[in-house]
């Protein structure tokens, strides 16, 4: 209020001024919209990702939904008690101790004392600053603030769950509880609002995203779909690539004429159920006679690390194989459960292999696809919340046997507590 006035009673002087120097008004240019013309709803109990680019809009409408920011048109109506954990240690007086803290934070939110002290050992058990509760939290580190931050929104039961992109700052232990504590919270019937740069933690909690660019609504819908088309911004390449005869990709071979990914029911698409067999289809055509010639492919993710090479070649219909000129459609199968989640782009090669030897024909990241995890247990990644490491996530048979132990001692009169019979348990 004070810097209010201030700026008030200083107002006719700074214009005055402005006008003898001939400069023009601050704020008098073109005006920005944060956010311009946002219209959604969000349901009791729906767990929504909010992504975009930085500059997109997100935090700040995370701040129009908080009530920390009024919008400058519009309105936005909150029908519950709202939690929210846009900063670090939002809320925190830092000559408070960790355990004032958690009443001051709990009665912000509308707490009642009985139902913060119900919560509270619970609360410090899941921040893990058990040892640090009585000191005061200005000298917490900042991930100490995070961890005691976070635990108080998730455990304090508000019915609405505003959440920035502050889990980045955690270790990955503690980000892999966050994780699993919001996947908890949007179960029991609470909404969940979740900002984040990490999609595959953004498809592992959502099933509804709403992508943001300049402040306005770029796709709303089922979290793979907005998440594939965050993806793809700044590329060109989509699920499936064709050629007019006369710029397309060839040598004195092969010419290509169409790749593209597709379902078991041969439709195209650009995401992929992680559980589901993707193909990879190439259609080409051969020119010259008497070579022998493979099609293959490179799968990279979106690091750029090339996960695994497949050539048609080990197909025994193939080997020793020299096509007569015509047109030709070859797939490469991957199997489900193979893939981990994530972006993955192709590059496709013709191999014509002749004396003098011919260059092939290759096309760099000639599709590109996304690759989902849909989290309803039956992947490799099962019940498991939050990242899951690995390049590739082949599903692998596993057996578990108990073992029997049999009544004999070793030569040092020990007994052995396992043997070498078994029974199978699954």
């Amino acid at each position: 209020m004070r810097d209010s006035l201030a700026d008030i009673a200083t107002a006719p002087l700074s214009r005055l001024m402005h006008f003898l120097r001939r400069q023009p008004v601050t704020g008098a240019g073109e005006t920005i919209w944060a956010l311009d013309g946002l219209s959604f709803e969000v349901k009791r109990g729906e767990v929504v990702g909010i992504i975009g680019r930085n500059g997109a809009g997100k935090s700040t409408l995370l701040k129009i939904l908080s009530r920390i920011t009024e919008p400058t048109q519009g309105y936005a109506e909150m029908h519950g008690r709202v939690g929210s954990l846009l900063e670090v240690g939002t809320g925190f007086h830092p000559e408070l101790t960790g355990r004032e803290n958690i009443y001051l934070n709990g009665a912000i939110l509308g707490m009642r004392k009985v139902e913060i002290e119900s919560k509270f050992d619970e609360i410090v058990a899941f921040s893990g600053v058990e040892k640090f509760i009585d000191t005061p939290v200005k000298h917490y580190s900042s991930g100490m603030y995070l961890r005691l931050a976070f635990a108080v929104a998730a455990h304090l039961e508000p019915e609405i769950l505003l959440v920035d992109e502050v889990l980045a700052v955690g270790d990955l232990e503690f980000q892999k509880k966050c994780l699993g504590k919001m996947q908890d919270v949007g179960k029991h019937g609470r909404t969940v609002l979740f900002v984040s740069h990490n999609m595959q933690a953004v498809s592992s909690l959502c099933h509804r995203a709403i992508l943001l660019d300049g402040g306005k609504i770029a796709a709303d819908g089922v979290v793979e779909e907005v998440v594939s088309k965050y993806l793809r911004w700044g590329t060109n390449t989509t699920g499936e690539v064709k050629w007019q005869f006369d710029n397309a990709p060839a040598n004195d071979v092969a010419r290509l004429i169409r790749i593209r990914a597709c379902d078991e029911q041969a439709v195209t698409r650009d995401s992929f159920d992680i559980r589901k067999p993707i193909g990879v289809e190439i259609e080409y055509q051969v020119v010259k006679p008497n070579i022998w010639f493979t099609p293959s492919i490179q799968v990279a993710n979106e690091l750029g690390v090339l996960l695994f090479n497949s050539a048609a070649q080990i197909d025994p219909d193939w080997e020793n194989c020299y096509p007569e000129p015509g047109l030709y459609r070859s797939t490469c199968w991957i199997p489900g459960n193979f893939l981990a989640e994530g972006l993955l782009t192709v590059r496709v090669t013709l191999w014509g292999f002749s004396r003098p030897p011919h260059k092939g024909v290759v096309v760099h990241d000639a599709v590109m696809f996304h690759v989902y995890d849909n989290i309803e247990g039956d992947s490799v990644r099962g019940r498991t919340t939050g990242g899951y490491p690995g390049v590739v996530r082949p599903k692998l048979e596993w057996t578990t046997e108990m073992m029997d132990p049999p009544d004999r001692k070793t030569p040092s009169g020990l007994d052995l507590k396992s043997g070498l019979s078994v029974r199978t348990l699954f």
